[in-house]
């Protein structure tokens, strides 16, 4: 990766409506296959199943939703299991927990550690992830001149996608 492709600050773009979501899919599975090879992480079928779920599309998705398409191929899968498998995923950079919706998205860089800057269409709901370092520099900045230590940082921008605001 050169100094530009390090330094873009868009990790997850919004899909153009003839988006082909299976290359997506396979792609994360791919990425999350060699981060857990590196990191020495078992990446099992449920595991792999759960996050090819979260990105099938590119919106969030809850945790019982995912139960519930889980429970279409697995008649005993149980809350608790889609649980342990979304912690696993978070754990290891491979999704992102969308704070104000309670839900998860696909993670854009899961090489990279980042903060994660979200803009999030409130009309169709889809989700684009930026890693803007300028932006988590400021914030972290501003936190510490009030004494306060950022620990982790995750920004929910609300708004309209490019499909769904004015032209």
């Amino acid at each position: 990766m050169d100094k530009s492709e390090a330094d873009e600050p868009v990790l997850a773009a919004f899909p153009a409506k003839a988006h082909d979501h299976g290359h997506c899919v396979a792609e994360a599975l791919q990425a999350a296959e060699a981060v857990c090879a590196e990191r020495g992480q078992r990446l099992t079928d449920l595991r792999r199943q759960v996050l090819a779920l979260v990105w099938n599309r590119h919106e969030p998705v809850r945790a019982y939703d995912l139960l519930e398409q889980l429970r279409d191929e697995k008649r005993n899968a149980a809350p608790p299991t889609v649980y342990r498998a979304l912690d696993f995923l978070l754990d290891n950079g491979l999704i992102h927990r969308i704070e104000s919706l309670n839900a998860y998205v696909g993670c854009g860089a899961p090489h990279n550690a980042h903060a994660g800057q979200f803009l999030i269409c409130r009309d169709c709901s889809a989700v684009a992830e930026l890693d803007d370092p300028e932006i988590a520099r400021s914030v972290t900045t501003r936190a510490r001149e009030l004494g306060f230590r950022v620990q982790r940082q995750t920004i929910e921008v609300m708004g309209l996608c490019p499909d769904c605001g004015p032209d």
